[in-house]
């Protein structure tokens, strides 16, 4: 057959590898009334993002915590007028919030791991739409957002 390219076979006829995936499927929305929130600790800055020191030692956080209960289907849009409501730096005509993931690697040491930006008065925007799912947020990772 023309265009169909098999995979390498093993001895006995079996693929070496799995054939190519295609792109996911595209998020599905969460029902918001059937589905439990989950407590997203969110940790906010001026200028920077945390270090990942910042993280090492459980109980010893950063002291700028917001505590959000949300879906995993949140939007960075939605995160950002929720930040702006607590964090009036965020409000600034001019700002800008930039998303990263904290979560502790295979070794257990913390990474922080950039994931999109927004504007703060300007919908629609850079990475907006992106949900935290699609973005490959787990439960248990922490946000950490800096307001440049």
């Amino acid at each position: 057959m023309a265009g169909i390219v098999e995979a390498p076979k093993r001895q006995g006829g079996r693929p070496m590898h799995p054939p190519p995936r295609g792109p996911p499927p595209p998020l599905q929305p969460v029902d918001r009334e059937k589905t439990c929130p989950l407590l997203l600790r969110v940790f906010t800055k001026i200028g920077s993002h945390h270090m990942k020191e910042d993280f090492a030692v459980r109980g010893k956080e950063p002291k700028d915590e917001v505590q959000i209960y949300t879906w995993k289907d949140a939007t960075l849009r939605e995160l950002t007028d929720l930040v702006k409501e607590v964090a009036p730096a965020a409000r600034r005509r001019d700002a800008r919030l930039s998303f990263a993931f904290v979560y502790p690697d295979k070794t257990g040491r913390f990474v922080v791991r950039e994931v999109g930006k927004t504007y703060s008065n300007r919908i629609g925007k850079l990475d907006d739409a992106k949900a935290l799912a699609e973005l490959g947020f787990q439960i248990g990772d922490y946000l950490d957002v800096a307001i440049l």
